[in-house]
């Protein structure tokens, strides 16, 4: 009875462990609207041009929480994951469970502008996994400046 209480125990510290590990790995919601409103405010003080470039670049990145610009047509302008998606259109991309995700958050910063968040599911740059994932965007003229956290 004795050991199998502790192996219990042990079992429970080490995925306890696993788990805060893991989130200690993972950008937070507060750093993914910190990150919004940077990008947001990077974009206004250089241009759209040298905006939608250095995102692309990855100079929005921290860990697992990139930015991600969409015109509010859905055509992605920036990429801070994958550059292969600037210049699509991609209103039409669902996620694993036939979610619009692009044609949602689109939705959303036209209704609430100040900024909202969405969830959905989507593939980790980090750990290569799909994830649930929620997404912060603003709305920066006719564009979505979008930022999201993997749960």
């Amino acid at each position: 009875m004795k050991n199998s209480l502790l192996s219990t125990l042990c079992a429970a510290g080490l995925l306890a462990a696993v788990s805060l590990s893991h989130a200690a790995t993972n950008a937070t919601k507060d750093e993914a609207v910190a990150m919004v409103k940077k990008g947001v405010a990077f974009i206004k003080a250089n241009g759209p041009e040298k905006g939608y470039a250095d995102i692309t670049a990855k100079k929005f990145v921290d860990r697992d929480l990139y930015l991600v610009v969409y015109g509010l047509d859905g055509k992605c302008l920036a990429h801070g994951a994958n550059e292969k998606q600037v210049g699509k259109a991609l209103i039409e991309l669902t996620d694993i469970d036939g979610k619009y995700f692009v044609k949602a958050g689109v939705a959303m910063v036209k209704s609430k502008p100040a900024g909202a968040w969405q969830e959905y599911k989507f593939t980790n740059p980090v750990t290569k996994k799909i994830e649930p994932k929620v997404m912060y965007c603003e709305k920066l003229g006719d564009t979505a400046v979008c930022g999201g956290v993997y749960q």
